[in-house]
Protein backbone atom coordinates (compact mmCIF):
# COMPACT_ATOMS: atom_id res chain seq x y z
CA UNK A 1 0.00 0.00 0.00
CA UNK A 2 3.06 2.07 0.89
CA UNK A 3 4.31 1.55 -2.74
CA UNK A 4 1.00 3.16 -3.91
CA UNK A 5 0.53 5.90 -1.41
CA UNK A 6 3.93 7.48 -1.42
CA UNK A 7 3.98 8.31 -5.12
CA UNK A 8 0.58 9.40 -4.88
CA UNK A 9 1.59 12.08 -2.77
CA UNK A 10 4.55 13.04 -4.79
CA UNK A 11 2.15 13.76 -6.96
CA UNK A 12 0.03 15.33 -5.68
CA UNK A 13 2.52 17.59 -3.60
CA UNK A 14 3.98 18.53 -7.07
CA UNK A 15 1.11 19.58 -8.75
CA UNK A 16 -1.16 21.24 -6.14
CA UNK A 17 -0.63 23.62 -3.43
CA UNK A 18 -3.20 21.65 -1.14
CA UNK A 19 -1.59 19.55 1.71
CA UNK A 20 -2.40 15.94 2.21
CA UNK A 21 0.77 14.95 4.34
CA UNK A 22 2.99 16.80 6.97
CA UNK A 23 5.20 13.93 7.08
CA UNK A 24 8.92 14.56 5.65
CA UNK A 25 8.87 12.09 2.75
CA UNK A 26 12.48 12.01 0.58
CA UNK A 27 10.97 10.77 -2.91
CA UNK A 28 13.14 8.09 -4.83
CA UNK A 29 14.18 8.66 -8.67
CA UNK A 30 11.93 5.61 -9.53
CA UNK A 31 9.36 6.38 -7.07
CA UNK A 32 9.30 10.40 -8.93
CA UNK A 33 8.77 8.23 -11.99
CA UNK A 34 6.38 5.87 -10.55
CA UNK A 35 4.51 10.15 -9.64
CA UNK A 36 3.62 10.69 -13.24
CA UNK A 37 1.01 7.72 -13.61
CA UNK A 38 -1.34 9.64 -10.86
CA UNK A 39 -0.57 12.77 -12.85
CA UNK A 40 -4.41 12.46 -14.64
CA UNK A 41 -5.71 10.89 -11.80
CA UNK A 42 -4.80 14.18 -10.25
CA UNK A 43 -6.06 16.31 -12.89
CA UNK A 44 -9.61 14.30 -12.75
CA UNK A 45 -9.71 15.69 -9.04
CA UNK A 46 -8.35 18.80 -9.92
CA UNK A 47 -11.03 19.10 -12.19
CA UNK A 48 -14.12 17.88 -9.71
CA UNK A 49 -13.15 20.58 -7.87
CA UNK A 50 -13.67 23.22 -10.67
CA UNK A 51 -17.01 21.44 -11.22
CA UNK A 52 -18.33 21.24 -7.61
CA UNK A 53 -16.60 25.55 -8.12
CA UNK A 54 -18.17 26.13 -10.89
CA UNK A 55 -22.06 25.03 -9.14
CA UNK A 56 -21.51 27.27 -5.88
CA UNK A 57 -19.64 30.31 -7.42
CA UNK A 58 -23.36 30.28 -9.75
CA UNK A 59 -25.29 30.94 -6.99
CA UNK A 60 -23.62 34.33 -6.66
CA UNK A 61 -22.18 35.55 -9.92
CA UNK A 62 -23.09 35.97 -13.36
CA UNK A 63 -21.05 33.00 -15.70
CA UNK A 64 -18.64 35.36 -17.15
CA UNK A 65 -17.28 36.57 -13.31
CA UNK A 66 -17.63 32.69 -12.61
CA UNK A 67 -15.35 31.92 -15.40
CA UNK A 68 -12.93 34.45 -14.52
CA UNK A 69 -12.90 33.12 -10.76
CA UNK A 70 -12.41 29.47 -11.90
CA UNK A 71 -8.96 30.70 -14.00
CA UNK A 72 -7.86 32.25 -10.52
CA UNK A 73 -8.85 29.43 -8.08
CA UNK A 74 -6.94 26.84 -11.19
CA UNK A 75 -3.76 28.95 -10.96
CA UNK A 76 -4.06 29.12 -7.17
CA UNK A 77 -4.56 25.88 -6.96
CA UNK A 78 -0.99 25.06 -8.83
CA UNK A 79 0.66 28.12 -7.71
CA UNK A 80 1.12 28.77 -11.43
CA UNK A 81 3.67 26.39 -11.81
CA UNK A 82 2.72 25.47 -15.58
CA UNK A 83 1.80 29.08 -16.66
CA UNK A 84 5.33 29.97 -15.29
CA UNK A 85 6.53 27.32 -17.96
CA UNK A 86 4.65 28.63 -21.07
CA UNK A 87 6.18 32.06 -20.41
CA UNK A 88 9.84 31.17 -20.08
CA UNK A 89 9.98 28.61 -22.68
CA UNK A 90 8.63 31.75 -25.18
CA UNK A 91 11.23 34.05 -24.06
CA UNK A 92 13.63 31.35 -25.01
CA UNK A 93 11.95 31.28 -28.21
CA UNK A 94 12.29 35.15 -28.61
CA UNK A 95 15.45 35.79 -27.50
CA UNK A 96 18.09 32.90 -28.18
CA UNK A 97 18.71 31.24 -31.73
CA UNK A 98 20.27 27.73 -31.03
CA UNK A 99 18.69 25.64 -28.20
CA UNK A 100 21.69 25.94 -26.12
CA UNK A 101 21.15 29.81 -25.77
CA UNK A 102 17.07 29.03 -25.59
CA UNK A 103 18.21 26.88 -22.76
CA UNK A 104 20.23 29.65 -20.85
CA UNK A 105 17.32 32.17 -21.11
CA UNK A 106 14.69 29.80 -19.80
CA UNK A 107 16.95 30.07 -16.86
CA UNK A 108 16.65 33.51 -16.13
CA UNK A 109 13.96 33.89 -13.70
CA UNK A 110 12.74 37.85 -15.16
CA UNK A 111 9.99 37.62 -17.80
CA UNK A 112 10.35 39.30 -21.25
CA UNK A 113 8.16 40.76 -23.33
CA UNK A 114 7.06 37.69 -25.24
CA UNK A 115 6.72 35.49 -22.17
CA UNK A 116 4.44 38.28 -20.61
CA UNK A 117 2.07 38.46 -24.14
CA UNK A 118 2.03 35.05 -24.26
CA UNK A 119 0.70 34.19 -20.49
CA UNK A 120 -2.06 36.88 -21.40
CA UNK A 121 -2.89 35.52 -24.05
CA UNK A 122 -3.19 31.70 -22.57
CA UNK A 123 -5.23 33.49 -19.84
CA UNK A 124 -7.80 35.17 -22.37
CA UNK A 125 -8.04 31.82 -24.79
CA UNK A 126 -8.73 29.71 -21.50
CA UNK A 127 -11.72 32.60 -20.69
CA UNK A 128 -12.98 32.68 -23.93
CA UNK A 129 -12.85 28.68 -23.89
CA UNK A 130 -14.70 28.74 -20.44
CA UNK A 131 -17.20 31.22 -21.87
CA UNK A 132 -18.15 28.88 -24.85
CA UNK A 133 -18.43 26.06 -23.63
CA UNK A 134 -21.52 24.72 -24.20
CA UNK A 135 -23.67 23.83 -21.12
CA UNK A 136 -24.25 20.36 -22.05
CA UNK A 137 -20.50 19.66 -21.44
CA UNK A 138 -19.68 21.73 -19.18
CA UNK A 139 -19.22 19.39 -16.42
CA UNK A 140 -17.22 16.86 -18.02
CA UNK A 141 -15.34 19.71 -19.94
CA UNK A 142 -14.35 21.26 -16.57
CA UNK A 143 -13.49 17.91 -14.76
CA UNK A 144 -11.40 16.41 -17.91
CA UNK A 145 -9.36 19.34 -18.99
CA UNK A 146 -6.25 19.24 -16.24
CA UNK A 147 -6.79 15.59 -16.94
CA UNK A 148 -5.94 15.90 -20.03
CA UNK A 149 -3.16 18.61 -19.56
CA UNK A 150 -1.15 16.33 -16.74
CA UNK A 151 -1.73 13.53 -19.25
CA UNK A 152 0.19 15.39 -22.31
CA UNK A 153 2.62 15.96 -19.59
CA UNK A 154 3.59 12.61 -18.90
CA UNK A 155 3.34 11.19 -22.32
CA UNK A 156 5.59 14.65 -23.80
CA UNK A 157 7.96 13.15 -21.25
CA UNK A 158 8.44 9.62 -22.23
CA UNK A 159 8.65 10.82 -25.91
CA UNK A 160 11.24 13.07 -25.75
CA UNK A 161 14.80 13.06 -24.30
CA UNK A 162 15.71 15.59 -21.44
CA UNK A 163 17.70 18.59 -23.12
CA UNK A 164 19.56 19.85 -19.89
CA UNK A 165 22.68 17.90 -20.04
CA UNK A 166 23.69 19.36 -16.20
CA UNK A 167 20.30 18.56 -15.36
CA UNK A 168 16.86 20.25 -13.95
CA UNK A 169 13.76 20.12 -11.60
CA UNK A 170 12.09 17.41 -14.07
CA UNK A 171 15.31 15.54 -14.32
CA UNK A 172 14.65 12.94 -11.38
CA UNK A 173 11.22 12.80 -12.64
CA UNK A 174 12.30 11.14 -16.22
CA UNK A 175 15.18 8.93 -15.01
CA UNK A 176 12.67 6.15 -14.83
CA UNK A 177 10.22 6.58 -16.61
CA UNK A 178 8.83 4.24 -18.79
CA UNK A 179 6.17 3.33 -21.28
CA UNK A 180 3.93 0.95 -18.61
CA UNK A 181 4.22 4.79 -16.44
CA UNK A 182 2.47 6.30 -19.98
CA UNK A 183 0.64 3.29 -20.74
CA UNK A 184 -1.68 3.86 -17.20
CA UNK A 185 -1.69 6.66 -17.34
CA UNK A 186 -3.14 7.14 -20.71
CA UNK A 187 -6.11 4.40 -19.26
CA UNK A 188 -6.72 6.73 -17.01
CA UNK A 189 -7.47 10.00 -18.79
CA UNK A 190 -9.00 7.81 -21.46
CA UNK A 191 -11.76 6.21 -18.96
CA UNK A 192 -12.43 9.77 -18.03
CA UNK A 193 -13.03 10.74 -21.02
CA UNK A 194 -15.19 7.80 -22.02
CA UNK A 195 -17.47 8.66 -18.75
CA UNK A 196 -17.70 12.25 -19.45
CA UNK A 197 -18.48 12.56 -23.47
CA UNK A 198 -18.64 8.79 -24.41
CA UNK A 199 -16.10 5.94 -25.76
CA UNK A 200 -15.99 6.69 -29.49
CA UNK A 201 -15.49 10.50 -28.54
CA UNK A 202 -13.20 10.00 -26.04
CA UNK A 203 -11.48 7.90 -28.81
CA UNK A 204 -11.64 11.03 -31.15
CA UNK A 205 -10.19 13.49 -28.22
CA UNK A 206 -7.08 11.28 -27.49
CA UNK A 207 -6.17 11.02 -31.46
CA UNK A 208 -6.23 14.74 -31.41
CA UNK A 209 -3.95 14.69 -28.68
CA UNK A 210 -1.76 12.24 -29.91
CA UNK A 211 -1.31 14.98 -32.90
CA UNK A 212 -0.60 17.62 -30.81
CA UNK A 213 1.95 15.60 -28.95
CA UNK A 214 3.95 14.77 -31.76
CA UNK A 215 3.62 18.46 -33.45
CA UNK A 216 4.80 19.37 -29.98
CA UNK A 217 7.72 16.25 -29.65
CA UNK A 218 9.01 17.90 -32.83
CA UNK A 219 9.39 21.59 -31.84
CA UNK A 220 10.69 20.63 -28.30
CA UNK A 221 13.57 18.50 -30.03
CA UNK A 222 14.09 21.33 -32.89
CA UNK A 223 14.25 24.12 -30.32
CA UNK A 224 15.59 23.12 -27.06
CA UNK A 225 16.84 19.53 -28.44
CA UNK A 226 14.41 17.93 -25.65
CA UNK A 227 12.42 18.79 -22.65
CA UNK A 228 12.12 20.58 -19.93
CA UNK A 229 10.43 20.93 -17.06
CA UNK A 230 9.54 24.43 -19.06
CA UNK A 231 8.39 22.65 -21.74
CA UNK A 232 6.05 20.16 -20.05
CA UNK A 233 4.53 23.31 -18.25
CA UNK A 234 4.08 24.85 -21.50
CA UNK A 235 2.84 21.75 -22.87
CA UNK A 236 -0.11 21.65 -20.22
CA UNK A 237 -0.78 24.70 -21.23
CA UNK A 238 -1.54 25.02 -24.20
CA UNK A 239 -3.08 20.63 -24.44
CA UNK A 240 -5.81 22.73 -21.62
CA UNK A 241 -6.25 25.64 -23.87
CA UNK A 242 -6.24 23.29 -27.05
CA UNK A 243 -9.35 21.16 -25.17
CA UNK A 244 -11.27 23.88 -24.25
CA UNK A 245 -11.24 25.76 -27.61
CA UNK A 246 -11.32 22.52 -29.56
CA UNK A 247 -13.44 19.28 -27.77
CA UNK A 248 -16.84 21.50 -28.73
CA UNK A 249 -16.02 21.34 -32.43
CA UNK A 250 -14.71 17.85 -32.13
CA UNK A 251 -17.39 16.54 -30.59
CA UNK A 252 -20.14 17.91 -33.03
CA UNK A 253 -17.84 16.41 -36.00
CA UNK A 254 -17.72 13.04 -34.77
Amino acid sequence: MEAIARPFLFAWHFLTTIPLSRAHHEPTAPELAASMVWYPAIGLLIGGGLVAADVALRVLFEGTVVSALLIALLVLCTRGLHQDGLADMLDGLAGGRTPSERLSIMRDPHIGALGATGLFLSILLRYAGLLALPQEIRVPALCCMPAVGRWAMVTSAWMSPYARAEGGLAAPFLTHLSWRHVVLSTLVVTIGLAVGFGAVNAGVVMLAGVCVLLIGWWGCRSWFGGITGDTLGATNEVSEILFLLFVPLLLRLS
